[in-house]
């Protein structure tokens, strides 16, 4: 069997349709959108016409979406923007523990600027609680950024709750929806969100393209300064092959939203049975059922995760772990922490995402090879050995 991709958390190969839209871009629609000459003006053609498809995805206006470098940048923007434009109404800040770093180091950076924030706690299954957003409102709180899934659990946050009580106490309610964007049905009323984060290659779009919603009205300070693109909001030639890629990429992935879910849904569950079962000293992350389609997150006890990928890589899988080995850092996912699971446990997670190239085939012949994988390490673990000598280690 060919290499098995199961990272797609991570990052997506690009749709067929997506790339054969930005070709053109590159050759024959190559002018700058911004030049008011015939071949500018070709280029605004397609630029605007994905922004139609972007909005049309969300259920925006076409006014309300501006192209970013990807999700970071989104998120940067949407936070940043928000505090600094609305400093003189307060400094308060509300967001959960587990959400994205480009969420809490930006949340962190802001604290050096003289905010004050709020990182409210999730249950076991990665939840945040409505009821402890709206106790953490103050006279002060002028944002509120709570993502719409998690990356690594998968877990599905209450968004139109929380977006209901922060639009009840005039608060700006900011979504980091990378992992739900194309996943998921998202409707920006629906959810009561005032910004909203999405990146093109979570969803067979090309890398280095996303894009923020900015609702009508909502005060939000400019983030890059140079040019007037972007009416005026970002500065930066728009990456014109990247939008209408990841347009293109987008509506088909709405298109098929309904047929997808159902797919994906039936082989997550599939997988993370087939692991269960077959595995003892295991346990499922997130929540079982308010969770992402293509999503399985598991820690497998008395192993350690990089040892763990090293093995499936070798054995044509590509996944990722609950450890941030790859940053340089020893530390386990803050946010299997944050769902209380202790360093030893989270050191042994493994999550694999799913999209809608992934078959059942695939997903089999991980449910074959993923046993006799763990069941090596486990022979070479310490921590197996001192299970075995009655030292035990649970999953909490």
């Amino acid at each position: 069997m060919d290499r098995i991709y199961m990272d797609n958390a991570a990052t997506t190969a690009i749709a067929p349709e997506a790339l054969a839209a930005m070709l053109p871009c590159f050759g024959q629609v190559y002018g700058n959108a911004s030049s008011i000459h015939s071949t500018g003006r070709d280029a605004r053609k397609p630029l605007e016409e994905a922004r139609r498809k972007v909005a049309d995805a969300l259920g925006a206006k076409p006014a309300e979406i501006y192209f970013t470098s990807g999700g970071s940048e989104s998120d940067n923007w949407a936070i940043k923007g928000a505090a600094f434009g609305n400093r003189r109404k307060g400094n308060h800040i509300i967001t959960s523990a587990i959400e994205h770093h480009a969420v809490l180091h930006t949340c962190q950076w802001l604290e050096k600027q003289g905010f004050e924030v709020t990182y409210l706690p999730v249950d076991e299954y990665g939840l945040v609680d409505p009821k402890a957003v709206e106790a953490a409102i103050t006279d002060k709180t002028i944002l509120i950024s709570i993502m719409a899934a998690n990356n690594e659990i998968g877990t599905i946050e209450p968004i139109a709750e929380i977006g209901k009580i922060a639009k009840a106490h005039h608060v700006i309610f900011h979504c980091d929806a990378v992992q739900a964007v194309g996943a998921i049905p998202v409707n920006v009323d629906a959810w009561n969100v005032d910004m909203l984060s999405l990146s093109g290659h979570k969803f067979h779009g090309p890398k280095g393209v996303g894009a923020l919603y900015i609702r009508t009205g909502t005060k939000v300070d400019q983030f890059l300064h140079g040019g007037a693109q972007e009416r005026g909001k970002r500065a930066s030639t728009e990456n014109l092959p990247g939008i209408v890629g990841m347009s293109v990429a987008l509506e088909k992935a709405v298109n098929n939203l309904e047929e997808n879910g159902v797919r994906l849904t039936y082989l997550r569950d599939k997988l993370i049975k087939g692991i269960l079962d077959n595995i003892p000293y295991t346990r499922l992350n997130g929540h079982p059922m308010q969770r992402l389609p293509g999503n399985v997150n598991v820690s497998i006890l008395y192993i350690e995760g990089e040892a763990l990928l090293l093995r499936l890589d070798l054995a044509g899988v590509a996944a990722s772990s609950g450890s941030a080995c790859t940053s340089g850092s020893l530390d386990p996912s803050h946010v299997l922490l944050a769902i209380g699971l202790p360093h030893e446990v989270a050191h042994g997670s493994l999550r694999l995402s799913l999209s809608d190239v992934n078959t059942e085939e695939e997903v089999d012949e991980v449910i074959r090879e993923l046993p006799k994988i763990v069941s090596t390490l486990r022979s070479m673990s310490p921590m197996y050995d001192d299970f075995l000598q009655g030292k035990q280690l649970t999953a909490k």
